[in-house]
């Protein structure tokens, strides 16, 4: 199995930037696809983006497509979620997560796909 931590996160205003970060211990990273989603007070849990594991496919949620880049190093055993153009609407508590597919699977943006989960980091937006 493998454990996360994120870091990174912080308070911004509406148009700043932050870069979250997701390191893994444990098994490598390299063995999962990695995931980002994020949980707004009183709403659900729900997809950002995620790459698979050699970092060459990505996927978007429509609300963050063309601000929000995710990537990963794999001989760092980290992921990264690049946020630019922040918004209110984008605060939240942000989680990495790892789901164990196969190298050949298509990414998926499912909570339960993803096995092990990150203890979040807040990202805070004023206007």
């Amino acid at each position: 199995q493998v454990q996360l931590v994120e870091s990174g996160g912080g308070s911004v205003q509406a148009g700043g930037s932050l870069r979250l970060s997701c390191v893994g211990s444990g098994r490598t990273l390299r063995m999962y696809a990695v995931g980002w989603f994020r949980q707004a007070p009183g709403q659900e849990r729900e997809f950002v983006a995620a790459i698979t594991r050699g970092g060459g496919n990505t996927v978007y949620a429509d609300s963050v497509k063309g601000r929000f880049t995710i990537s990963r190093d794999n001989a760092k055993n980290t992921a990264y979620l690049q946020m630019n153009s922040l918004k209110p609407e984008d605060t939240a508590i942000y989680y990495c997560a790892a789901d164990p597919a196969i190298l050949t699977a298509p990414l998926s943006q499912e909570r339960r796909d993803y096995e092990y989960w990150g203890q979040g980091t807040q990202v805070t937006v004023s206007s």
